[in-house]
């Protein structure tokens, strides 16, 4: 009996350890159906995406370090992402916060990076299950999921990624 009983806790206690850790997540193929208040004071969708153009998501926080650091390093390798349309969403509230970004970044001179905020709904945060940011997903031509960083990716990488699609 007492053998039966230590058997049943060493399952339960395997059960324990294993419940904890978290099985990797492969977001769903398709674009998220986000709704951004963009740094010009547009409401934006996935409708407003050009057909036939590749397109890379970007969940961030304009006062993320590792968001901004990005951004440091994207600046001089703009060019490798000039035919994907970049759409930068956040959850910061006010709009303030993103078009501070927007302009610190100077993102006006690449009018394929759009920039906006989804405020508080986190449509697009559970739609990743995003845990830390930058979060980024590259998407074809036909709008599917090729790649997805759920960390900071080398942005030799993520060019050259970009440059595929």
């Amino acid at each position: 009996m007492k053998k039966l009983l230590f058997f049943f806790g060493l399952i339960i206690a395997a059960g324990c350890t294993n419940a904890q850790t978290p099985l990797p997540y492969t977001p769903p193929a398709t674009i998220p159906p986000y709704h951004i208040l963009t740094t010009d004071s547009v409401y934006e969708t996935p409708a407003n995406l050009k057909s036939n153009k590749a397109v890379m998501i970007i969940y961030f926080s304009p006062d993320c370090s590792h968001c901004q650091h990005l951004m440091y390093e994207m600046k001089p390798k703009m060019i490798a992402f000039k035919n994907v349309q970049v759409v930068m969403i956040t959850f910061a509230e006010p709009l303030k916060a993103s078009q501070v970004f927007y302009r610190d970044f100077d993102l006006k001179k690449h009018p394929n990076f759009k920039v906006g905020t989804e405020g508080y709904t986190y449509v697009v945060q559970k739609f990743y299950q995003v845990r830390t940011t930058p979060y980024i997903a590259l998407y074809d031509k036909s709008h599917k999921l090729v790649k997805y960083y759920d960390k900071v990716p080398k942005i030799d990488d993520l060019a050259a990624d970009a440059q595929k699609l």
